[in-house]
């Protein structure tokens, strides 16, 4: 039984407990939070190797260009393609939002308001990333600090040249040693996402949609347009490759993501994905995924976009043109300034809604209003996410020439 187990792709593992967690949770109610445990487990196992793989695989990725210039042309491409993504989310999210007005008619009457954490100022933001103490930021999981010195380190080996070598080789050997270490916590993601939705859906959280089908509908399309107009460009049209065969290898990820509502927590999967399924290089993998995993959060920005129209439309607020220009911008900001983690694009609303006068009381009863619901919508954000993530890795492996298509277009994902 053992041995057949095995013998299933883990991302099929992973769908039969998503849909086995989900009729339990609904058949169990709220009972099913008692084995929230699991979940919990493999939330740790996942999030305990996310800083030392993503130090030591960029690091060794880095050293494995041999050119300091290719890490310029690399990174240039890289924050261009995903700041691309972004804006067309928010394009997206802010389009839908004034064309479906899902706010209209809404009240906030019996609402209990949350206290909502004040925007970090964008050059806060920028100084953050470098670290005063590189140990620090790895003890703080400060992922932006993290890439900056690992980057800085990996150049520093690649301009020394042949003096680095022994280090280059204990970075590789590190990036196979924590490879393996995350395959063996991957067994575990059936299990953990088992109980991880089991205990959503018995706490009722999808059935609580119900109460803002204007707003939910109108996130939901605009992920689904995301992904089919931007992701189905870049894969078929701008690259050449088949849409069908991107998807297929990048489902695990996707699951992962959905389960856990993190996008730094899904990143050793992500990177796993990306080596073994579509052939994205080292280089690559090592140094574009754990910064889209920072950077890239394109559910995010659709979300924000959403539900800050949706506020002015509720509280009966005009937004123009100019408004909502400025709305993008600041919204781009605040997607980009998002935690990887559960539920932290609702505590960035205020930064983006005081565009258009709304206090921090108001938007604290708008997430009072948001919240109970939205780990669901929180789930479907990541998994955007995480697909723009495996997306523009592909686009700059390609451009890079860091991209194995024999492996892209196998026909089986093991």
């Amino acid at each position: 039984m053992l041995k057949k187990w095995f013998e299933i792709t883990l991302w099929k593992r992973i769908m039969g407990a998503l849909v086995l967690g989900a009729i339990v949770g609904t058949l169990w109610g709220e009972g099913a939070t008692s084995i929230d445990w699991i979940g919990a487990i493999f939330l740790r196992l996942i999030r305990m190797i996310v800083v030392p793989l993503v130090f030591i695989t960029l690091v060794s990725g880095v050293i494995a260009m041999g050119d300091p210039k290719k890490l310029g042309s690399l990174g240039i491409k890289t924050i261009v393609a995903y700041l691309g993504t972004t804006v067309f989310a928010v394009t997206i999210g802010l389009t839908l939002a004034a064309t479906f007005e899902p706010g209209m008619g809404m009240s906030f009457g019996g609402i209990t308001a949350k206290d909502v954490s004040h925007s970090v100022a964008l050059e806060d933001r920028l100084l953050a990333i470098i670290p005063l103490n590189p140990m620090l930021a790895l003890v703080e999981a400060n992922m932006l600090a993290i890439i900056f010195f690992a980057l800085l380190f990996g150049a520093g080996a690649l301009i020394v040249g042949k003096k680095a070598k022994p280090i280059a080789d204990i970075f590789e050997a590190g990036t196979e040693v924590m490879l393996k270490i995350t395959h063996m916590v991957m067994e575990v993601a059936p299990f953990g996402v088992f109980a991880l939705i089991a205990g959503v859906v018995g706490t009722g959280g999808v059935s609580k949609l119900v109460d803002v089908l204007p707003l939910v509908g109108t996130f939901v399309l605009g992920c689904i347009l995301h992904v089919v107009i931007v992701h189905t460009t870049i894969i078929k049209f701008i690259l050449k490759l088949p849409l069908g065969r991107f998807f297929q290898g990048i489902t695990g990820a996707q699951l992962v993501a959905f389960s856990t509502s993190s996008s730094s927590g899904t990143l050793p999967v992500t990177m796993t994905v990306a080596e073994e399924n579509l052939g994205i290089k080292k280089p690559v993998a090592a140094s574009v995924l754990p910064l889209g995993a920072t950077i890239n959060m394109d559910g995010t920005a659709i979300y924000v976009g959403v539900l800050a129209v949706f506020s002015a439309q509720a509280m009966g607020i005009s937004i123009d043109f100019a408004d909502y220009l400025l709305l993008a911008l600041a919204t781009t900001i605040a997607s980009i300034g998002t935690a990887a983690v559960p539920s932290a694009s609702l505590f960035l609303l205020a930064g983006v809604t005081s565009v258009f006068g709304i206090d921090a009381a108001q938007t604290a009863i708008i997430v009072g209003f948001v919240f109970p619901f939205d780990r669901p919508l929180d789930m479907l954000r990541t998994v955007v996410n995480v697909t723009g993530d495996l997306s523009v890795s592909t686009l700059v492996a390609k451009w890079e020439g860091e991209f194995d298509e024999e492996t892209f277009r196998a026909k089986s994902v093991d």
